[in-house]
């Protein structure tokens, strides 16, 4: 199985000004090739430092693709110092030189010297057409190694790679196989926890790999597994995935890319379940989040965010008896909540947070208590308690996509 580092070239990189949306691009076009990307590297507009580089990746990749370096500044510096690490000539392209020259002579503008760099490249290399650009791409093979050179900018360098790279790749590989990719998404089990249960499968993994990712409040769970047919590569993903569905497939909430709230708002879509929220806690968290979702306003009426005494009790009508006996951190302060909320709304779900942020503890109850209430139409009106840590915001973050987790259960078991 081929091996590809993925090398970026830019100072500005470095800097953190520009974000390398590149190789995220490119692993996953390979990876859908069944070409492995095992090193992500980014350096600076510096020769030694990308000879040094060089030097590394050849001892443990077989396929180097570098993005950026390729334009007409001194700081661009890529296959100047990849030629001078072959022992090549640079040589000039002609097609990419008349398509320069014709630019500047159609626009009347005078070219400079420094120009005619982008149509400069390694001798010996095939070379990949730039269709919205100047720069020239590479593709070279030398010394067990391929060597990939495509322009920094995301414009110009991913069809630049689908159309002219990636198919020379694809026919330059020995081994024909598939990869195929499965994320599996759980809330409510820790990291540590769902390693520790899938350690065994972990530990033993050959094909498929498995690996588990700390997301927001949330583990993903990567399965992939690399075959010679499609069909034999989700064979061996769809085996893994319900081995690890039997250990905690109670915690699963979803695939692929579509977070949680996504999901549970695409449910009340799809079955037209008006609902609103009263918040405390979260002080409209709740709302904000699902707002963000096209057409919502067809199912969400509203909310309210009461954070203290006197607005629960003069807005959210919830009974000072209520508060003076149980506090507001309590199941029935909750429960009242989200019941007033649904009927001043005139909605089917009613959901409600309220709690102790964080991080001084509020009526006996330390930082981090929650308790969510769910009233839906027809149901007895229920209150969820939690305990989270200290970190406020954390806290309410995670409280909201507690909130959405509650709907969602609710909607599982009554279909």
């Amino acid at each position: 199985m081929a091996s590809a580092e993925i090398i970026a070239v830019g100072t500005e990189l470095l800097l953190g000004q520009i974000v390398n949306s590149n190789a995220a691009f490119i692993s996953e076009e390979l990876a859908a090739n069944g070409i492995y990307v095992y090193h992500h590297t980014v350096v600076g507009d510096n020769p030694k430092r990308l000879k040094d580089v060089i030097e590394i990746a050849e001892k443990r990749s077989d396929i180097l693709i570098f993005t950026g370096g390729l334009g007409p500044t001194e700081d661009d510096i890529t296959k100047q110092i990849l030629a001078e690490h072959l022992q090549k000539n640079l040589v000039e392209d002609a097609f990419h030189m008349n398509k320069i020259t014709e630019y500047f002579a159609s626009r009347n503008r005078t070219m400079t010297e420094n120009n005619k760099l982008q149509a400069v490249i390694i001798e010996g290399s095939t070379v990949l057409n730039n269709d919205y650009g100047f720069a020239a791409g590479m593709f070279l093979k030398e010394n067990n190694h391929t060597y990939i050179l495509l322009p920094g900018p995301p414009s110009e360098m991913k069809p630049m790679f689908s159309s002219y790279a990636e198919p020379l790749l694809v026919s330059e590989s020995a081994e024909k196989n598939v990869l195929e990719s499965k994320i599996m998404r759980f809330f409510g089990i820790g990291e540590s926890q769902l390693a520790a249960d899938l350690n065994d499968m972990i530990l033993a993994q050959v094909n498929p790999t498995i690996a588990t990712y700390a997301g927001d409040n949330e583990v993903v769970v990567r399965i992939t597994a690399t075959a010679k047919t499609k069909e034999e590569a989700s064979a061996l993903v769809n085996e893994t995935e319900q081995e690890i569905l039997h250990r905690d497939g109670t915690f699963l909430y979803g695939y692929g890319e579509v977070s949680l709230p996504e999901l549970v708002t695409a449910m009340l879509l799809e079955k037209n379940i008006t609902i609103s929220a009263a918040e405390s806690f979260t002080a409209g968290l709740f709302q904000a989040e699902i707002a963000r979702f096209p057409g919502i306003s067809k199912i969400f009426k509203g909310g309210m965010v009461t954070y203290s005494e006197e607005t629960k009790q003069s807005i959210l009508e919830v009974s000072p008896q209520t508060i003076k006996e149980n506090g507001v951190v309590s199941s029935e302060c909750a429960k009242e909540m989200a019941k007033n909320v649904s009927r001043l709304c005139n909605t089917d779900i009613g959901i409600s947070f309220t709690g102790v942020a964080g991080p001084d503890s509020l009526e006996g109850h330390p930082a981090g208590t929650i308790w969510i209430g769910l009233h839906v139409a027809g149901f007895e009106t229920e209150a969820y308690q939690f305990v989270y840590g200290r970190d406020r915001n954390h806290n309410r973050r995670r409280a909201v996509k507690q909130g959405f987790q509650l709907i969602k259960q609710f909607l599982d078991t009554n279909k």
